[in-house]
């Protein structure tokens, strides 16, 4: 008996196909808003009295959402687990956006640090998962580029906007294959080479270490102009984050070892593991700061930022996870925020501004450059309550997207035999900056 069509076979094609009318509807509705009739130039938008305002406001919503999960008895204390990663790239997800908003000028330094953080977690998040799985499939490489690239490279495109706009979406995908690069290279070394564990992946760091040093270091780093100059700035802006995320991931295990001895340990908590955490943790953040941080001219900061920025994450890491109850608790509206930052990251441009970034819409009258402030407050809600939901869509049609050609490509492979499909967590791929334990650059 013949087996069935592809398209028989291909049971999420229905999803696919009313995914792709969705984005269409995405498509035409950032349309609309990037077009926005009634705006006003962006730089007469400066204010940084509202920044920290609207910062507050979201500090206050953080702290009433906060929620506790005790910590799994089988997998003990979690440093940096799935649900406080999202909550990091949540509040520096708002604070990017609400910086571009009301050129927050006096912040680069700090958002700066923020997009290498989001790089990072790429490195980190995708190191512990290739190393856990050993998942060097064709089907994992598409699915995380789909999950990156497919949507804001449909927004370039039918917005004629350069992609160069979005450029933390490249700096991921390359974070990503290069990982996965390095990882498969372990993998091999140890597999067919006869090196252990830490031999192999120490060796293929190390080589990695190196490209990035050649590449990075040298007259090399010039080929990135071809694409664009602006590119050329972002690379060698983050040219080491990715790099020292994987070796994060690489001692991650010792880390946790030291976690469940200060605190899941016999006898509980560690006080002075605790306080002598917290105080490293502050100085480098201190450090960083008075070393680097304080410089106003972003011409002196950024030539030096690749080689510093891992400070203040450390010393944030630190900080965060320094006790048993801050490994377990979480905002849970921070967490939504932060599941959609590959999403906030793009439409912001076109919805939340408009023009491309460069102008702010005026959706209620009066609520231009000399408006009332609070006119200008509520146009800013108001325009957030339609960009988050649109956010929100977006993505839960990519990575329906993204799971049906994952399917898609298995079915082809299999020619009509049972496979099984992979679980929903495991295909859905980065989240602007995203991963983890599942692969997903920090948890996503």
């Amino acid at each position: 008996m013949p087996s069935p069509s592809l398209l028989v076979r291909w049971s999420s094609r229905r999803d696919f196909l009313l995914a792709q009318a969705q984005v269409a509807a995405i498509l035409f509705i950032a349309n609309l808003g990037n077009n926005f009739p009634n705006s006003y130039p962006r730089n007469d938008n400066v204010n940084p009295t509202m920044f920290w305002v609207v910062c507050g406001g979201m500090a206050v919503a953080a702290l009433a959402t906060m929620k506790h999960v005790d910590s799994d008895p089988r997998r003990g204390v979690q440093l940096l687990g799935r649900a406080q990663t999202e909550e990091w790239k949540g509040w520096m997800q708002f604070a990017f956006i609400m910086y571009h908003y009301y050129r927050m000028f006096s912040a680069y330094n700090e958002i700066r640090l923020f997009v290498s953080s989001y790089v990072w977690m790429t490195g980190f998040g995708n190191f512990l998962y290739f190393d856990i799985k050993q998942d060097f499939s064709a089907d994992r490489a598409i699915s995380m580029w789909l999950r990156i690239n497919y949507f804001p490279l449909l927004l370039s495109f039918f917005l004629d906007v350069k992609l160069e706009l979005y450029y933390v979406v490249p700096l991921h995908t390359t974070g990503f294959f290069v990982t996965m690069a390095t990882c498969w290279i372990a993998s091999w070394l140890k597999e067919s080479r006869g090196m252990s564990y830490w031999n192999s992946r120490i060796a293929a760091l190390v080589l990695c270490t190196v490209a990035h040093v050649a590449f990075y270091e040298t007259d090399a780093v010039n080929l990135l102009s071809l694409a664009s100059d602006e590119y050329l700035f972002r690379f060698q802006s983050d040219k080491y984050s990715a790099l020292v995320g994987i070796w994060s991931g690489l001692f991650w295990k010792k880390l946790g070892a030291y976690m469940q001895w200060a605190y899941n340990g016999q006898g509980g908590e560690k006080v002075h593991a605790k306080w002598i955490q917290r105080a490293a943790g502050a100085s480098l953040i201190f450090i960083w700061w008075y070393g680097f941080g304080f410089l106003t001219d972003k011409y002196t900061y950024n030539p030096v930022h690749p080689y510093v920025f891992w400070m203040p994450v450390a010393g944030w890491l630190m900080v965060r996870n320094s006790s048993k109850y801050l490994t377990e608790v979480h905002s849970s509206a921070l967490e939504f925020f932060g599941r959609i930052t590959l999403e906030t990251y793009v439409l912001q441009f076109h919805v939340f501004m408009c023009k491309n970034v460069q102008h702010i819409p005026i959706v209620i009258p009066g609520s231009g450059p000399d408006g009332h402030p609070a006119a200008r407050f509520l146009n800013m809600l108001l325009c957030g309550f339609a960009f988050v939901p649109l956010a929100a869509w977006a993505r839960r049609v990519t990575v329906t997207t993204q799971n049906s050609v994952v399917e898609l490509m298995k079915e082809i492979r299999s020619g009509g035999k049972s496979q099984e499909l992979p679980s929903h967590s495991a295909s859905e791929g980065v989240q602007l900056v995203g991963g983890g334990q599942n692969g997903n650059g920090a948890k996503s």
